[in-house]
């Protein structure tokens, strides 16, 4: 019996010794691979290649990628925005080369990459965009650049924009599964898609006064750039919207048409005069830029100004679940970092970067209370990225200054509330059960049945005070009366550009202008380039697997796979946006109080 015990003993020993070994050797690895790869050293003139494709996301999400697994995670708005900031400045770089494919991108996104394009070129420098099958997302980002290169054999389809709504009443009904909900007010329309089978009037007004100004940037830009009259770009859309890479030259769409060889030869002929070979080759990949300059910007002051992102979906906790499984933003991640960022003397203020449609309103609402103390102590401004709506914009609300973006997605000042009932489904399967209470309302806030009576009240009671209270945040601090505020609010979605006319954001523009700002309030010499410090800290794969929660790592590493499976499978567009039905649906009917975008706009 001892032997046994002994044998088993060591066999652990032996096994926990090879996951030891085996994990240190990956460890010592990737760090040799880093230091590798930092340490190589730029040559003095070179093309940098920065893809731009897929969902751009506003932050990179590192821990959702282990080291032997292959990633496709496409770089995140702020990589391409600092990349071409150092680019611009950059004596090595002789010219850019963004390789441009699949890109799906909010307009402000778009309109903000374009502007440090402009920036790069106002700098002395060439940027080229070279196109595969491009749509009209990739061609309005391309305008941008000096010259457009389309692939030999691609096309080019410019088909105009539009926007799809999904309704899920009648299928959900024939599965047995119902939903009651409280609407604050009639502009809120996230909940139609599971109470109604089309959209609402005032959906509809919503969706075309947002197509309508990103319809009139989109050929306004790409008129002047390509010095085409927007009256023929429509024509193209309507008449000819599919062409070939030939046809796109012959209708001056693009410049050039050329194989990735063919460019890559003749951009190393032009910038070492030398042909290509294996040794002599002129492209910088955008990743070994990255590692080679300090990042994210040159400094040359002890101060700093820290930027701090809420990137994705609000939600309560990352603990478990879909809030798990995404990459948005929960409260203790936040309170972290402004932790970290208060502690810190040399962080003379902040920069809180929105991207997010909101989310839960409860977390949204304890957001703010964090932001606010925070602002009291060191100079907040707000930049609002691709979309800084309901509770997102609710985060807002504790800036000194806000900056939109004119296309950004902003207001949507509303709360809604759904409640699931699957009473029907059980009936299908003959699902039955047994209850009992204690308490007159133990068991209204359940799957199986619907609100009734005083919980409905309740319920929908409930949601009106939270839009009473949001409403009341946003008229104290925009210095707004109520009804001033509830005339723009009632889930009315604004463009940065309108929201600027209505009093919710103080100015258009960017990152970098909402930096300056901060730079300025804190009274850091204007001349001086102060150090940015980037929050929340992005953990890489082995601090997320080994400095993770209380889970075990089977969990975690389970986590991180499935997170990648999600990114090769799922648009992170289309997972995020249902996060919160999900949620809901796998939470035993829990109530959720959602101050949520009812749609997302995406140039396609």
């Amino acid at each position: 019996m001892n032997n046994t015990n002994n044998q088993k003993k060591r066999r652990g020993c032996f096994r926990n010794s090879c996951l030891g070994l085996i994990i240190l050797v990956v460890v010592l690895g990737g760090v040799m691979f880093w230091a590798l790869r930092s340490s190589h050293s730029l040559p003095d003139r070179f093309v940098l290649t920065i893809p731009i494709s897929g969902t751009v996301n506003e932050i990179r999400h590192e821990s959702s990628s282990l080291p032997f697994v292959s990633s496709r995670e496409s770089l995140s708005l702020q990589d391409i925005l600092f990349m071409l900031d150092h680019a611009a400045t950059d004596e090595r770089v002789r010219e850019v080369l963004l390789d441009i494919g699949g890109l799906q991108a909010t307009p402000a996104k778009i309109t903000e990459m374009s502007q440090a394009v402009e920036k790069v070129r106002r700098g002395g420098k060439k940027v080229t965009a070279f196109l595969h099958s491009a749509e009209d997302n990739d061609y309005l980002l391309a305008t941008a650049c000096d010259s457009i290169i389309i692939e030999r054999g691609g096309f080019l389809l410019l088909d105009g924009l539009k926007s799809e709504t999904l309704f899920y009443t009648t299928p959900l009904a024939k599965l047995g599964i119902v939903f009651q909900a409280a609407q604050w007010k009639k502009y809120k329309s996230g909940i139609e898609p599971f109470l109604l089978t089309e959209s609402s009037k005032e959906s509809l007004e919503e969706i075309n006064a947002l197509l309508d100004e990103v319809f009139d940037h989109y050929l306004g830009y790409v008129s002047k750039r390509r010095g085409i009259s927007q009256d023929s770009l429509k024509a193209l859309m309507n008449n000819e919207p599919l062409m070939s890479a030939q046809r796109a030259k012959t209708l001056r769409l693009v410049d050039a048409v050329a194989s990735s060889w063919e460019l890559q030869r003749s951009l190393t002929r032009k910038i070492t005069g030398k042909e290509l070979t294996s040794d002599n080759d002129a492209y910088i990949h955008a990743g070994q830029y990255r590692s080679a300059v300090d990042w994210p910007l040159k400094s040359d002051s002890d101060e700093s100004i820290a930027v701090v992102t809420l990137s994705g979906m609000i939600v309560r906790s990352a603990g478990g679940g879909a809030a798990e499984m995404s990459e948005g933003i929960d409260v203790e991640t936040l309170r972290n970092s402004l932790e970290t960022v208060l502690e810190n003397k040399k962080v003379k203020a902040i920069v809180l970067r929105i991207d997010s449609p909101g989310g839960d309103a409860l977390a949204s609402a304890d957001m703010l209370q964090m932001l606010d103390s925070a602002a009291v102590k060191k100079p907040l401004v707000v930049s609002m990225s691709g979309v800084a709506a309901s509770g997102g914009y609710m985060a807002a609300l504790a800036g000194k200054t806000i900056y939109a973006d004119p296309l950004t997605i902003t207001g949507s000042i509303g709360v809604y509330a759904l409640k699931p009932n699957i009473k029907g489904l059980a009936e299908k399967i003959g699902l039955g059960r047994t209850v009992v209470t204690r308490g007159r309302y133990a068991d209204a806030n359940t799957l199986f049945k619907p609100l009734e009576g005083d919980a409905y009240s309740k319920f929908v009671a409930a949601s009106g005070e939270v839009y009473d209270d949001f409403i009341g945040k946003v008229a104290a601090s925009r210095k707004m009366k109520i009804a001033q505020v509830d005339s723009v609010a009632g889930g009315r979605v604004w463009t940065g550009s309108r929201a600027l006319k209505t009093g919710l954001v103080d100015r258009t523009g960017g990152l970098f202008d909402a930096i300056h700002a901060a730079q300025l309030l804190a009274k850091i010499d204007p001349a001086k380039h102060p150090k940015l410090l980037l929050y929340p800290a992005q953990k890489s794969w082995w601090e997320f697997l080994f400095q993770g929660n209380d889970s075990g790592l089977a969990e975690r590493i389970s986590i991180v796979i499935k997170k990648q499976l999600l990114h090769e499978i799922i648009p992170g567009k289309q997972f995020s946006s249902m996060e919160a039905y999900y949620e809901m649906l796998m939470m035993s009917g829990q109530l959720h109080m959602l101050a949520v975008m009812p749609c997302e706009i995406i140039i396609r």
